[in-house]
């Protein structure tokens, strides 16, 4: 085991597997020297080189297209798109060709060795273009698998898992956890499963989902109702696509209420599709209706962020609105 943060989870993730697979190849913006805005791909060019750890020009449209041609001609790319708030450009190479290069072809010819990595996410004071959470855009997309790690831990062995499935990959990474805490990490190679939730806590009386950096302001807001004789089971959603809909199912049948708590907007976020497939599944065993805690229906504000932010005190009382109805 070591200590480790999650950016240099990320980094030991990245030179785990560069040095059992030559294949694989890091790119993006800054991402070589540099070592990424974020420090996440230190060291890795004096490592591996500049032939598997380079910079790119500063269009995400043409790391995510020149991606797609090194992914079905047998490369591993890693490509990094520097904020998930400029994956857009991009959102045509990632939705109709990334996804869809394998319908098109028949099973022919795939982009499945592609993982994508970028960060998302608020609460770093860095206003409407860097703190958005995309992931619903490209949830609605068949073809794609998107992963959130919560920690150091996590993070290590979804991205390992990540770079060696057979399907394209959008790996998120929560930025305001970067360097918040430490962790133990093993340092050996290891995977953990995609698309599959992790209990990170068992209760009765409700069922708090979540991913990503919202899993803490879940378990503070546990702790919260903890004191009020509340017991909350707590579950780390981990892959959004495909995700764990059963072990979420299986959950509400035993607590009867469930709370879904997400940092982008409410309209049209994945808290949307998780309670609608739940109603369907759990419909009988429902004590009170599904609950939403989530951003607001606004552009990310700088000012305002405390605000915006579904924090620990909006998802306790909806807690207890939940468990009062």
């Amino acid at each position: 085991m070591a200590k480790m943060n999650l950016l240099q989870a990320i980094n030991n993730a990245l030179i785990t597997v560069m040095e059992q697979d030559e294949r694989v190849m890091v790119f993006g913006e800054d991402v070589g020297h540099f070592g990424g805005v974020f420090r996440a791909t230190s060291n890795l060019q004096q490592q591996f080189g500049k032939g598997r750890c380079f910079n790119t020009p500063l269009t995400e449209q043409g790391i995510i297209g020149f991606a797609n041609g090194l992914a079905s001609q047998g490369s591993v790319p890693v490509a990094e798109i520097q904020f998930g708030d400029y994956i857009f450009p991009a959102f045509d190479q990632i939705v109709n060709e990334t996804a869809k290069f394998r319908y098109r072809s028949g099973g022919q010819f795939s982009c499945g060795t592609l993982t994508i990595r970028t960060p998302y996410g608020g609460g770093i004071a860095g206003g409407l273009y860097h703190s958005q959470s995309p992931e619903a855009f490209f949830a609605h997309c068949p073809g794609l698998k998107i992963v959130v790690p919560r920690n150091p831990y996590q993070a290590k062995g979804l991205l390992l898992a990540s770079i060696r499935d057979d399907n394209p990959v959008l790996f998120m990474e929560p930025k305001r956890l970067y360097r918040a805490s430490v962790s133990d990490v093993p340092e050996e190679d290891y995977e953990l499963p995609l698309g599959k939730a992790d209990i990170v806590q068992e209760g009765k009386d409700i069922t708090l989902l979540g991913w990503g950096a919202q899993i803490e302001i879940l378990q503070k807001a546990a702790e919260m109702a903890l004191e009020d004789g509340v017991s909350c089971e707590i579950i780390d959603l981990r892959s959004i696509l495909p995700w764990d809909a059963e072990t979420v199912a299986e959950s509400v049948m035993k607590t009867g209420r469930l709370l879904i708590n997400h940092e982008a907007p409410q309209t049209g976020g994945f808290a949307s599709e998780i309670a609608a497939t739940i109603q369907e599944k759990c419909f009988l065993y429902l004590e009170s209706p599904i609950a939403r805690v989530c951003g607001l229906d606004t552009p990310y504000p700088l000012a305002h962020e405390k605000e915006y932010m579904p924090d620990q005190y909006k998802t306790y009382e909806a807690i207890k609105r939940t468990l009062k109805y």
